[in-house]
């Protein structure tokens, strides 16, 4: 199993960082591997992902989630192993820390070299830039899902 932990700061108070990634379906805006996803109810997500040509298909359980807190999930069935975790820290009433931690299980050998490489690290810190972009042109979220799991 390899790990990833990545963090930024977003300049946007906590309840907008947090309720823009409860919108999932917005993911494939700002991480570029990820092609679709649905949310199929409150736990349950359908992903679709496509690395280096490599098309893969999984539903992920969100297995905690509160609200301004934390979301994590891990993945049911399909061709990926993983769980995650992402939190959000108040720095100041206007700007978040996101932190995204993954564990996940590399298939094959040309995921094992990319793992190795650092290719996953590099992907992950991208996709926190781009929420971060994302995320401060918009200035507000998309839509909002408060519940707590």
């Amino acid at each position: 199993m390899s790990q990833v932990k990545e963090s930024i700061e977003v300049n946007v108070p906590i309840r907008t960082a947090y309720d823009q990634w409860t919108q999932f379906e917005s993911f494939p805006q700002f991480m570029d591997a990820v092609q679709r996803i649905e949310q199929r109810s409150d736990t349950l997500t359908h992903w679709v992902t496509k690395i280096a040509g490599v098309e893969r298909e999984f539903d992920a359980e969100i297995t905690e989630q509160i609200p301004d807190t934390k979301v994590a999930w891990v993945t049911v069935g399909g061709q990926s192993e993983q769980s995650g975790l992402v939190t959000f820290q108040p720095i100041d009433p206007s700007h978040t820390q996101v932190t995204l931690m993954m564990d996940f299980d590399p298939e094959g050998m040309a995921e094992n070299i990319g793992d190795k490489l650092g290719f996953v690290d590099r992907q992950v810190k991208g996709d926190l830039k781009r929420f971060k972009h994302f995320i401060e042109d918009r200035g507000s979220a998309s839509g909002a899902w408060r519940g707590q799991v």
